[in-house]
Order: structure tokens, then C-alpha cells, then sequence
């Protein structure tokens, strides 16, 4: 056993959604290395962490993805309450809105009050697609061109991995330069904060588009986790009832943990 000194950020909360474990995209290696790095005292899967539409098509289950699944039941099992929040690519599972399996509350959304007493609505964000969409023939159209996008970031990442550059997302690149996906993501970040508004919150934590960001709407405040797909990203609260965004790619970017930056969060070293 190794025992040298390895550096864990605790958090109070993280939100974590769009793994889409199962899928060919999903950047399992990443999101474990941040999990084993970090001690969370509350953990909420803001939906589509299993990615059923891809595994219907085709079943594909590397053994990271059954790495990041063991971990994230082991964390139920241990000090962290964990919440999940299914969404649409894990729809059969929102029927069981208010069960709790073993130590996992499940929840269609839910509302999260930080350290700090701000109140924080949390849900996928599937729930306004037909206030985002142009309608069924774009949606199509839309779907197959996120996939070639996808595709192309896949061979990108390949060639950049092969000349020792690390992880960068292409096709996060590209979406936030084209003119109608902006329009889109802006009426999807105000029918998310319109919903916050109307339950009288101060904002609003969602996932589902894959794209990290927060923002100040109307006084409120949109905070997106991100994904696993085209991002490394995870929201994450402090003890003080601070909320930040991190990419995971540019913390792993130093050759060894010991010089990663936690010196803005709570931090505890534990012997590995």
C-alpha cells in the first residue's frame, strides 16, 4: 500500500449530472479521479447519470464505468446522503419519485438550502424542453448534428491525447459559437429561473444541456453543473455556503496531486 499522503478537497455538497455511464463519450477516468479526491458530505445526481437511450442501442459497460457506479453506491453507504435526480436519458427511474433504494433518495427535483440559507431548486432541467425546442424536425436535426459533434470531439481528443495535450472540449467549443444554440441555452436558463421565481427561491441548480456556467438572472442565480461528456465539471458548496464550478481537466493537468490547487476549499489529507 502506497503510503503517501494524498490530498482530498471535502466539500459540503457537489452536484454532478450528464455522466451518461454507458455511453462512449462518458469520461468515467476523470470523474473517478475527482470522486477518489474528494470527501462530499451530501452528493445530488442531477440526472442522466446512466445512460439507458445509448445502452438500448448498443450495451457498452467498460469496466470505469462499473468503477464510477461501485463508488458512487459505496459513497450512499458511507457518510454521504446521496440524492439522484433522473432525467431523461434515465426516464425509467423517475417514476419512483419519493422511494428511497437502499441508502439513495431518489427525486424528480428537490430544493437545497446552502450554509449560508440560500434556497437553491435542483432538477434536471428535461422538464422545459418544449419551452426550449423549435420543434420536431430541428429537434432531429439538432440530435444528429450534436452526435457527429461528438463524434468529431472523440478523433480530436484521440489525436491530442497522442501528442501528450490533455482533454479539451471541442465540442463545448463549438456549441457555445453557434448562434441558434446560444438562443436556445439562454431560453432554457429562463424557463429554469422563471421556475425559481415562481417558488419564490433564490435560484436555481440544473443540468441536462452540458454546459457549465452560472449566471445572475432577474436577481437570481443559474447555476449549471456541467457534464461528463464534453466537460469534466461538478458544482460544488464549501462549509461556508460557497458555490463555485470546477473543471476537473484543468485541476489534473499537474503531473501529481500533491500540487493540485485546494487552497480556496476545506481540505483534509488522509494516507492513502
Amino acid at each position: 500500500m502506497n503510503n503517501a499522503l494524498v490530498y482530498r478537497a471535502h466539500y459540503r455538497t457537489v452536484w454532478l449530472s450528464d455522466i451518461h455511464l454507458g455511453s462512449k463519450d462518458c469520461k468515467a477516468e476523470y470523474l473517478l479521479d475527482f470522486l477518489n479526491h474528494s470527501t462530499i458530505e451530501t452528493l445530488y445526481l442531477v440526472g442522466d447519470i446512466i445512460d439507458m437511450w445509448a445502452m438500448s442501442k448498443q450495451f457498452r459497460w467498460p469496466e470505469t464505468h462499473n468503477q464510477v457506479l461501485h463508488k458512487l453506491m459505496s459513497l450512499s453507504k458511507e457518510e454521504t446522503r446521496v440524492i439522484f435526480l433522473p432525467g431523461n436519458h434515465d426516464a425509467p427511474l423517475q417514476k419512483y419519485d419519493g422511494i428511497t433504494f437502499g441508502e439513495i433518495e431518489i427525486a424528480r427535483e428537490t430544493v437545497h438550502t446552502t450554509a449560508d440559507g440560500k434556497k437553491l431548486l435542483v432538477l434536471h432541467g428535461d422538464q422545459f424542453d418544449q419551452e426550449v425546442c423549435f420543434g420536431p424536425l430541428q429537434s432531429w436535426i439538432g440530435d444528429k448534428a450534436y452526435h457527429l459533434l461528438l463524434f468529431i470531439n472523440r478523433w480530436y481528443n484521440r489525436i491530442r491525447a497522442a501528442l501528450k495535450f490533455p482533454y479539451w472540449s471541442l465540442a463545448g467549443y463549438l456549441k457555445s459559437h453557434i448562434k441558434e444554440a446560444n438562443k436556445a441555452i439562454q431560453r432554457y436558463k429562463n424557463a429554469c429561473i422563471n421556475r425559481a421565481t415562481e417558488m419564490d427561491l433564490d435560484g436555481v441548480i440544473c443540468g441536462h444541456i452540458h454546459h457549465p456556467e452560472v449566471a445572475n438572472i432577474n436577481g437570481k442565480t443559474y447555476y449549471n453543473d456541467g457534464d461528463w461528456i464534453e466537460n469534466c465539471s461538478a458544482l460544488v458548496e464549501d462549509s461556508t455556503g460557497k458555490l463555485e464550478l470546477i473543471d476537473w481537466v484543468v485541476y489534473t493537468k499537474q503531473d501529481t496531486v500533491s500540487e493540485l490547487d485546494f487552497s480556496h476549499l476545506d481540505t483534509t489529507n488522509k494516507a492513502a
